[in-house]
């Protein structure tokens, strides 16, 4: 499929979503449209979603990257493709005034929302800057840690993600990525699909060919940390037993 159209369903998608407090992805329990239980069911805590502006919650993801990132005071952290904010908060929560936290998307109307909840609250440890995750507008070797949510599925080239992340970590430095991944063929017309693409399935990469990739890119110590398939209540049933959520640590 045309990358350039692959993109654009994306940033339709999620232009929608910065400015309506609406959900969510193709996973998302569609018997839980509080956004908040929504939020709680993929794996944030209540603690964690009252410790950040309501306004940068919209119930989207598929995990919580800063619950097992191991953020540490002082850290400087990279969320791809951050949305309203929601990680790149709870990450400058633990990261503290001596730590910073960049948040990278190509959604312009998500990084306005964001910049303006990051005033608004008075933030002053964050920073959003608008860009693609496949040319991150982040110096080399800048970054201790990279955390992302249900993101690198919807790029069209995953290796060139991932080498941009080994690019601008830091020696030493480590990725805790939350995604999507298959285990068996999806439906072609599902992989054919603008709508699939933009709700984080049709761009979803075999789980042991995602490992392979991060390992292309350099990285070592690779490990799934956490994983969950999805259910018939989650998911579109053709689907089921198809999509599994997975978070990821490696290091360079």
């Amino acid at each position: 499929m045309d990358e350039k159209k692959i993109k654009k369903a994306v940033k339709q998608r999620y232009t929608t979503f910065a400015k309506t407090n609406s959900s969510c992805c193709s996973t998302c329990n569609n018997e839980k449209n509080d956004i908040i239980q929504q939020s709680e069911s993929i794996g944030y805590s209540p603690h964690d979603l009252k410790s950040i502006p309501e306004s940068a919650i919209l119930g989207l993801g598929c995990g919580n990257p800063t619950a097992l990132a191991n953020l540490k005071s002082g850290e400087t952290v990279l969320d791809l493709g951050s949305g309203a904010g929601i990680d790149v908060f709870l990450a400058a929560n633990k990261v503290g005034e001596t730590g910073y936290v960049i948040g990278v998307d190509m959604t312009e109307d998500m990084i306005k929302r964001a910049t303006n909840i990051a005033k608004e609250n008075g933030y002053t440890n964050v920073e959003f800057r608008y860009g693609e995750i496949e040319q991150l507008p982040i110096e080399n070797n800048t970054i201790d840690v990279i955390i992302s949510n249900c993101v690198i599925n919807l790029s069209p080239d995953k290796l060139t993600t991932f080498k941009e992340a080994y690019r601008v970590l830091k020696p030493g430095g480590r990725i805790l990525i939350s995604d999507l991944v298959t285990e068996g063929e999806l439906p072609e017309e599902i992989k054919k699909s603008f709508d699939a693409w933009s709700g984080c399935i049709a761009g979803a990469l075999e789980k042991q060919t995602y490992l392979s990739t991060i390992k292309k890119a350099g990285f070592t110590d690779i490990e799934i940390v956490h994983q969950k398939r999805y259910t018939e209540k989650e998911i579109d049933p053709r689907l089921i037993g198809k999509i599994t959520s997975i978070k990821v640590r490696a290091i360079k």
